[in-house]
């Protein structure tokens, strides 16, 4: 699980990560991963949210689908850095995705976004 402090709760920040203008966003045939920043010089942590939508699959798919991508981010948070709010959609054929697969596909997302933010991945 996320700690608190990282995690993504209001729909205004969802929004604001998913369609910034100074966001950016890395994606693949299962994920994609949309990034903006927030004020990081005034000691914001890095916030992770997850959009799974139906068209991943019924209720059970879809929380086995945020778990699996919840523990895949809590493994990666120290890694990301500080001010940066994250978004991890879904795609439809994640709902099939080993843990495995997931992992593949999330590491690069992450480290592109990051790159691109001016980070360090």
């Amino acid at each position: 699980m996320l700690p608190a402090p990282n995690r993504l709760r209001e729909r205004a920040d969802f929004t604001s990560a998913v369609r910034s203008s100074g966001g950016c966003r890395a994606g693949s045939r299962l994920l994609v991963v949309h990034a903006t920043s927030t004020d990081a010089r005034a000691g914001h942590p890095p916030r992770v949210g997850f959009v799974v939508s139906k068209a991943v699959g019924g209720a059970v798919v879809r929380n086995r689908t945020k778990r699996r991508l919840r523990a895949l981010v809590a493994a990666r948070l120290p890694g990301i850095p500080d001010g940066l709010d994250l978004v991890v959609r879904a795609n439809p054929p994640a709902a099939a995705a080993t843990f495995g697969e997931l992992a593949v596909a999330l590491d690069p997302l992450l480290h592109k976004v990051i790159a691109r933010w001016g980070g360090v991945a």
